[in-house]
Parts: C-alpha cells; structure tokens; sequence
C-alpha cells in the first residue's frame, strides 16, 4: 500500500487543532472539504475504532501510527523513526510529555503544529485521567 502524502495549508492544520478538541463544526469542515483523514484521526484519537480502521484501510497507517505512539505504543514509536516520519514521531512523542521532542518541535516545526501537539495531548491526558478515575470509568471523551 502506497502511503498518503501528508501536507496541509497552516489553517487546516488549525482547524484540526480544533477538530481534535471536540469543535463539531470544523470536523464537519474537515469531512465535507477534502480532509477525510484528519476527520477521521480526529475519532481515532478519541479511541474509535472504525476510525482508526478507517486510516488504515486508506493509506494513512502513518496518521494512526502517530496516535497509537503518542499512546505509548513502542511499536509504533519505533516505526515513525524507521520510515524518517520524525515529525510524526515528535509530535507523538510530545504528547507524550517527552521534554525533547518538544524541544525538537520548537526547533523544527511549525507553530500550528505545537498547537496541533497541544491540543492532541489534552485530549490524551484527559482520557487517561478518565481511565484511571473509579467514577469515569470507559467514559472516553
């Protein structure tokens, strides 16, 4: 499977910023204006999984690798470096509350991606603190 190339205008980058963070109206933007994989990385970073196979099955195994190592997920982690996706991996990594990679983002980035990476590790954080609270229990964003 052939990879999707992977750039997008400074405002898209925003808007999925936003999109990420719940805003209704720009996921639908997103859907309805071309950018059908940032829509559905959106969902997968929430945890849905006919999103993430969604990414998978149309070329963007790279997006969902992303997502899957800003979770932890060594395998994931190791595969964005293998493929020189370093920006991906940074972003992950991040997200991850890796102070280097931040500082690597700085120095390399663009910044609406940090906004990007912000806005993906409040998400994340929040579903973690919601996993590991007895009340919220599976409550996912």
């Amino acid at each position: 499977m052939s990879l999707a190339q992977l750039s997008y205008p400074s405002l898209v980058i925003l808007a999925f910023a936003k999109a990420v963070e719940g805003n209704k109206e720009l996921q639908t933007w997103l859907q309805e204006n071309g950018y059908p994989e940032l829509f559905m990385a959106a969902h997968a970073i929430r945890l849905q999984d006919p999103a993430r196979q969604w990414l998978i099955k149309n070329g963007y195994p790279h997006l969902l690798a992303m997502i899957a190592a800003a979770e932890g997920d060594e395998k994931a982690q190791k595969w964005l470096k293998q493929y020189d996706y370093m920006v991906l991996y940074h972003i992950a990594m991040a997200v991850e509350h890796e102070k280097e990679s931040w500082f690597w983002l700085r120095q390399n980035s663009s910044p609406e991606l940090i906004i990007l990476t912000k806005s993906i590790q409040m998400i994340k954080d929040q579903i973690e603190e919601n996993h590991n609270d007895v009340h919220a229990i599976h409550k996912d964003l």
